[in-house]
């Protein structure tokens, strides 16, 4: 396969998905009818008011949310169809995961918290210490091998994302889902973490991201408004590679023209 024909590629494809709960016996649809596809190698952001639906679909897409209604194509595999232990192989073989919040074991270390789903996975077939020298090759490459044998508590909340991010890469996975990955952090943190999520996806990694930070989007492939659960429009900013202030300033400009036209 050429290169050419490996950027069209749909690495997610959504069709009419839907997601309802029934809460005192009331229903309420937070998504409804979404589409979109995310191509192989974007990075794409999911934007909209508080209450939209942003996290919504991105864990109804991911799998870690059951859809009510619609499909999900991952990789040309419909996944709303598969059962909970065929979709929890996917997720932690071919998916990687950043959140808001740092989830990480807190009686490992660092470097064993950024190992542990490749010792938990099937897919790589390798020994312990291959594993050991990837885990140590993507903490160098993040700018953190000096906290590999810290205590989680020990270490700075940007470099706890990074090592957030360097896990989310361990198992190789076809697409990076990050939920408000940047949330928790101050604008220095938001900024070096931001860098390093440009940085794999201009390296070929696909992302899907839910932020509220237009910041944080401008640097984005593409952009999807999304309110009252309808994606409402998207935007294509192109890829991010270029660290020219005047051009950052350029993107974000523009990005929050859109959005207040969008109603933001």
């Amino acid at each position: 396969m050429d290169n050419t024909a490996m950027a069209a590629e749909n690495v997610i494809e959504v069709r009419d998905l839907c997601k309802t709960y029934i809460t005192n016996k009331r229903q309420l649809n937070v998504l409804r009818n979404v589409s979109f596809t995310i191509t192989s190698g974007e990075m794409v952001a999911v934007m909209g008011p508080s209450g939209s639906g942003k996290s919504t679909l991105l864990y109804s897409v991911s799998g870690m949310d059951k859809a009510t209604a619609g499909e999900v194509f991952f990789c040309g595999q419909d996944i709303t169809k598969l059962p909970d232990n065929k979709m929890a192989e996917i997720r932690l073989d071919e998916m990687g995961f950043i959140f808001q919040q740092m989830y990480m074991m807190k009686n490992l270390t660092v470097f064993d918290n950024v190992i542990l789903p490749a010792m938990q996975s099937k897919k790589l077939h390798e020994s312990r210490k291959e594993t050991k020298a990837r885990g140590e090759e993507l903490m160098r490459k993040f700018g953190i091998i000096d906290t590999a044998d810290n205590d989680i508590n020990e270490v700075s909340g940007g470099q706890l994302q990074r090592a957030c991010i360097a896990r989310s890469m361990i198992n190789k996975p076809r697409i990076i889902f990050a939920d408000e990955p940047t949330g928790a952090l101050n604008r220095s943190s938001s900024d070096e973490v931001m860098k390093e999520m440009v940085r794999i996806n201009n390296e070929g990694a696909t992302i899907m991201l839910v932020t509220h930070d237009a910041k944080v989007a401008a640097k984005c492939t593409r952009v999807l408004f999304i309110v009252d659960g309808n994606i409402k429009g998207e935007y294509e900013l192109g890829k991010f590679d270029d660290t020219d202030e005047s051009v950052i300033k350029s993107r974000e400009r523009h990005l929050n023209e859109w959005l207040m036209e969008m109603g933001w």
